[in-house]
C-alpha cells in the first residue's frame, strides 16, 4: 500500500518534533490567547487545565472553550496561530536532503494557518521544497482536520490527485480517520510507543519520520543516494 507516488505530509509533529517541553509551551500559548486576546474571564491555571483536557478528550485544545464558553472557532484559530512561538522549533538534521531528492510528488496539509505554515517551513529550511505545495485547513474554509472527510476531498481536488493515489502522513490518529474515509493510504508517525495499534483506519505506523522514509524507499526501490 506504500506504492504511491504522492505523499501528503502533516506539518506539526511530523516534519519536526513537538517535544513535551514545546507541547507545554503551546498549551500555555493557547491559555494566554484565550484570556488576553479573546477576553475570557478565567485565571491562567483554569484556562491551561481546559486546554489540556480538551486535547485529552477531543484532540483539540480549544474544544472546551467552544463548547462551554461559546468561543468562536475562527477567532480562536486566528488568534492562536498569530502567537505560536515557532522560533523555538528545532529542525530535523538531514531531512531537507532526503525530501528534496525524493522522486515523488509531495505536499503539506496542516492545521496551522497559512501564514504560520510559511514561517515554520522557513524555520525548518524546507520552504524551497514546498513553496506552492503547502495548504492549510483555512484554505478550504475549515478550522479543523478531524471533523469530516470533506476537507481531504477538497485538498485532493486542489492538487488534482485522487485520494486512492495519495499517502497521508500525520502524527494524529484523529486526522487519519478522515483521510482514510476519503480513500487515502494512511501513515501514522508516533514517538516512543504506538498508542493506536487498534485503529483499523491506520494502514502503517512508524516511530518517527526517518523510519517511514527508510521503509518507503525500500518498498519503492529508491536508493538512498537518490534521496540524499
Amino acid at each position: 500500500m506504500l506504492d504511491k507516488n504522492v505523499i501528503i505530509w502533516d506539518l506539526d509533529n511530523t516534519l519536526y518534533r513537538i517535544t513535551p517541553e514545546f507541547s507545554h509551551k503551546l498549551d500555555e500559548t493557547m491559555a494566554r490567547v484565550i484570556i488576553e486576546k479573546l477576553g475570557l474571564d478565567l485565571d491562567f491555571k483554569t484556562a491551561l487545565e481546559k486546554v489540556k483536557e480538551g486535547f485529552a478528550k477531543y484532540r483539540d485544545g480549544g474544544e472546551l472553550f467552544y463548547r462551554d464558553h461559546h468561543v468562536s472557532i475562527e477567532d480562536f484559530y486566528r488568534a492562536y496561530h498569530e502567537h505560536v512561538p515557532y522560533e523555538d522549533i528545532v529542525p530535523y538534521e538531514g531531512l531537507y536532503d532526503i525530501l528534496k531528492n525524493l522522486p515523488v510528488e509531495q505536499y503539506i496539509f496542516t492545521y496551522s494557518s497559512r501564514s504560520l505554515a510559511e514561517k515554520i517551513l522557513k524555520k525548518l529550511g524546507l520552504f524551497e521544497i514546498f513553496n506552492g505545495r503547502f495548504y492549510s485547513v483555512e484554505d478550504f474554509g475549515h478550522y479543523k482536520k478531524n471533523e469530516s472527510s470533506d476537507v481531504y476531498y477538497d485538498l485532493c481536488k486542489k492538487i488534482k490527485h485522487l485520494p486512492k493515489d495519495c499517502i497521508f502522513v500525520d502524527d494524529s490518529y484523529s486526522n487519519l480517520e478522515f483521510a482514510k474515509e476519503a480513500g487515502m493510504t494512511t501513515v501514522r508517525l508516533f514517538y516512543n510507543t504506538n498508542s493506536s495499534k487498534d485503529k483499523t483506519y491506520i494502514d502503517h505506523a512508524y516511530n518517527g519520520i526517518f523510519a517511514f522514509l527508510e521503509d518507503y524507499m525500500l518498498k519503492n526501490n529508491i536508493k538512498k543516494e537518490q534521496a540524499s
